[in-house]
């Protein structure tokens, strides 16, 4: 039976850390496994994650193209086909609908992103919409069923 106080670690579970620098008679001792120069060997030395020991780095290599728009608007977009199946299945009950409604019954993800209605699918309920915009498939197919598409 053992004694908790006779417990001990499995044979070769523990590993001594390796001690680097503490004299030649250690095995590790003069360049400290750093090896002979560089520098890698030195104090202080940090090494960049792109740097590719003096070579022309990747990302100089690569030739640069395109360009980020700084005023692009982001939209949150709904297409009139997606509200005609929400209308179908009976979780659209509201003929007039804006931004603040559709993000409150979790219709669209974002609350910072102003939305605009696409024009994809087909529309076969007479809507009030206010967006802050609308592509022009989906003017022509709110208002050829009598809605109103309302531009905030």
């Amino acid at each position: 039976m053992d004694i908790l106080s006779n417990l001990k670690y499995a044979e070769g579970s523990r590993k001594k850390k390796k001690r680097v620098g503490r004299g030649q008679g250690s095995g590790f001792g003069g360049t400290s496994t750093r090896g002979e120069n560089g520098a890698k060997s030195r104090s202080g030395y940090k090494n960049r994650a792109w740097f590719e020991g003096g070579q022309m780095p990747l990302q100089r290599r690569v030739p640069k193209f395109g360009f980020k728009n700084i005023n692009r608007v982001d939209f949150n977009t709904i297409n009139v086909g997606d509200l005609q199946k929400l209308i179908d299945s009976g979780k659209l009950k509201e003929t007039s609908l804006s931004a603040e409604f559709l993000l409150s019954n979790n219709f669209l993800k974002n609350k910072n992103k102003p939305l605009k209605i696409l024009g994809n699918g087909e529309l076969k309920s007479k809507l009030e919409i206010s967006a802050d915009a609308f592509s022009k498939t989906a003017i022509e197919k709110i208002e050829s069923m009598g809605g109103k598409a309302i531009i905030i």
